[in-house]
């Protein structure tokens, strides 16, 4: 009887791990050179920037700069107004977030693309359309005035600090809406149907069932916004708020009108650490919660 000799299958060459890894580091260099070209070299150079003196380099600008009451005023006007506008658009967002999405209405395909069409729109328009509305000569001073035979506004608030973070909510609460409707849409009704069913209040389900699941996207949302609202530079500028000096106002006040450009360059680092501050810190807290939601 003839029996087949079975040969074993030639033996995989697998590529050196020297070439490898050099393929790895030829695609990873171009990416690496446009991010430090784009992001790295003017923030580089912002730092460079904030140590030029008349005589040299030094850091006495830093300590003229960050040692100044208008620094620190500054600081906290910004801290400040994007803390409440976050706040502002974090219970404005989920309270329209749950209404779309959990209470059927006339109209609420509309109120969403509405919503979205906001996503689309530069600033300065909403800053705009709340001067016509509640400006000291808008539509609602003239109605009050007209109501009351009173001709002094009754309304003066836009150039103010509340009227700063006012015109932010609106302009950013879509930032928390859109997140949280797109989880919402993924909890499964059946749940839902299933707590109504066993006697659970609406504002039971809410609070055990949806806004839990809704979390990261409410983390997500509220961490934008805050950044957002951080830098904003248009709606303080258009709101006309004079006394609201922010860290952006105060930069483009060094910079472009008393063109203290080593002063601005140390305002811009400290906007940017601050900025990157929080960022690092939304990524870690992020983290933390995805991790043990899926343990």
């Amino acid at each position: 009887m003839n029996t087949a000799v079975t040969t074993p299958p030639p033996a995989r060459v697998s590529a050196p791990r020297p070439r490898r890894v050099r393929a790895a580091v030829w695609w990873t260099l171009p990416p690496v050179t446009v991010v430090a070209l784009i992001a790295g070299y003017p923030i580089l150079r912002v730092l460079t920037e904030s140590t030029v003196t008349p005589t040299g380099r030094s850091l006495s600008v830093w300590t003229s700069v960050v040692g100044s009451p208008q620094f620190r005023d500054a600081l906290w006007r910004t801290v400040s107004i994007a803390a409440c506008s976050t706040l502002g658009c974090l219970v404005l967002g989920t309270f329209l977030a749950v209404v779309l999405a959990f209470v059927p209405f006339p109209g609420s395909a509309v109120v969403g693309r509405l919503i979205d069409t906001v996503l689309t729109l530069p600033s300065f328009l909403i800053t705009l359309a709340f001067t016509f509305l509640y400006g000291t000569a808008g539509a609602v001073n003239a109605l009050i005035a007209r109501i009351t035979g009173n001709p002094t506004p009754a309304l003066d608030f836009l150039t103010t600090p509340l009227g700063v973070v006012l015109a932010e909510v609106t302009f950013f609460t879509p930032f928390v809406v859109r997140p949280l409707l797109a989880s919402f849409a993924q909890l499964p009704r059946e749940q839902l149907d299933v707590a109504a069913a066993l006697g659970a209040s609406p504002w039971r389900v809410l609070r055990q069932i949806v806004l839990p699941e809704a979390w990261p996207a409410l983390a997500a949302g509220g961490s934008l916004v805050l950044l957002l609202t951080l830098n904003e530079f248009g709606i303080v500028l258009f709101t006309g708020a004079k006394g609201v000096i922010t860290l952006p106002a105060l930069i483009y006040t060094r910079g472009i009108v008393t063109f203290d450009l080593p002063g601005a360059a140390v305002l811009a680092t400290v906007q940017v650490a601050l900025s990157l501050t929080l960022y690092l810190g939304y990524r870690l807290i992020f983290a933390r919660v995805t991790h043990r939601k899926g343990a």
